[in-house]
């Protein structure tokens, strides 16, 4: 037998199961997700009663996000040993869960910074596990779909956790919002356990040999990475828009209602990001992803465009986060399609790895530049070269797709 590894039970009908064998895994992360979104939501206003620098806010993000994706390295080696799969999945949720439940009880910023790591590194390691066992609990003819289910309920708790937040700020308070968010994270921990088996395979040969596999990477695939990296330093984490809405609403709504408001434009950004997504999967499918990848990138430049130039317009400042979640939409549907046409079969968890930490490193040094541009110059100064260098990365992509042919049928 070839490969390394084989099933060990009969394969799950293709039609007939799969949802049964994906709920678990999308009940999971739909309370992981509504619970983690209500505590980073909450959190810019959380650093703004604790009188944290405005540096904290982008410090905190870049560091927890490029953590997360060196983690997606191990979560995908530790993947490799079945049988260890399920107990690193269901620590993973609970760790996370519990971590932004103690944001509550922060006296300092360095306080949450410590929180944030430890959940987002858990939740960088249980990413590559739980796929590799979703992908193990349904026949290959019905991924597809179990994939695309997962990815609905992950962002269905992208959008019930902030607009949760907001109605829990509103009536109990800004704590009362880190205190709830236990409840969904332990169960989402305790949905895992129950719902999902184990996966039915077995190793039956050694991994290939980490450097070697990098080395082997299709030239294309490098200037693809080399451009996403350049787009990513640019493209901040999204809850410094919350602390930009934050900032200019709180003036005129007050401390309770500005926070709220920011809460909920947060909402309306994951919710365009859930929407547009699968449209802009099936425009990948009809036309060259590499080129569409540009429209992306420029939706990213638009959006620092608009963090840069911002006023307490609610209209404008919906344009901001509207913006913010077709790029995500963009971004993060494409990029997983475009290492799948660049890269062979049996190179593709490499590049996912090497991708997900160039992303995570992106998101490092975009962080804290915005956050340090912020904090020494103004908001506009910070926005715009987060404008400027997304506008390196469409540059970097354009030559990109003119040095490759992706073929969508």
């Amino acid at each position: 037998m070839s490969g390394r590894e084989a099933d060990t039970d009969a394969k799950p009908p293709a039609t007939r199961g799969w949802f049964r064998s994906a709920a678990g895994f999308g009940v999971a992360s739909l309370l992981s997700d509504t619970g983690h979104e209500a505590a980073s939501s909450a959190l810019p206003a959380l650093l703004v009663t604790l009188g944290a620098p405005t540096f904290a806010l982008g410090l905190i993000e870049g560091v927890a996000d490029g953590l997360a994706s060196f983690a997606k390295l191990i979560g995908g080696w530790t993947a490799e040993a079945p049988r260890r799969r399920r107990p690193l999945a269901v620590a993973g949720y609970l760790l996370t869960g519990l971590s932004t439940g103690t944001y509550a009880l922060a006296t300092s910023w360095v306080h949450l910074l410590f929180a944030r790591l430890a959940g987002w590194v858990a939740r960088g390691v249980r990413g590559p596990v739980r796929d590799a066992m979703l992908a193990d609990a349904v026949a290959p003819e019905a991924r597809g779909r179990a994939f695309g289910f997962h990815r609905a309920m992950d962002s269905t708790g992208a959008v019930l956790g902030p607009a949760l937040a907001a109605l829990i700020l509103s009536t109990w308070g800004l704590h009362a919002v880190f205190w709830w968010s236990l409840l969904p994270g332990i169960l989402s921990a305790v949905a895992f356990a129950a719902l999902v088996s184990p996966s039915r395979l077995v190793r039956v040969s050694a991994p290939p040999a980490f450097w070697p596999s990098l080395g082997a990477l299709p030239a294309s695939f490098r200037r693809f990475l080399v451009a996403a990296f350049a787009f990513g330093v640019g493209d901040f984490a999204r809850t410094l828009l919350i602390l930009r809405a934050t900032r200019l609403l709180s003036p005129l709504l007050g401390p309770v209602r500005g926070p709220a408001v920011a809460m909920m434009l947060y909402l309306g950004h994951n919710a365009v990001y859930a929407v547009a997504s699968y449209p802009v999967g099936w425009l990948a499918d009809r036309v060259n992803p590499l080129r569409l990848m540009v429209s992306g990138y420029a939706l990213g430049m638009v959006t620092g465009v608009l963090g840069a130039v911002a006023t307490p317009s609610l209209w404008l400042l919906a344009a901001l986060f509207g913006a913010g979640g077709l790029t995500l939409a963009f971004t993060d549907t494409l990029e997983g399609t475009i290492t799948a046409f660049l890269v062979p079969s049996d190179q593709r968890a490499t590049a996912y790895g090497v991708l997900a930490t160039a992303n995570g490193v992106g998101d490092f040094l975009s962080s804290i530049l915005v956050g340090a541009l912020w904090s020494a110059i103004g908001p506009g100064v910070a926005f715009g070269t987060a404008a400027l260098l997304c506008a390196l990365g469409i540059s970097l992509q354009a030559f990109v797709w003119r040095g490759a042919v992706v073929r969508t049928r």
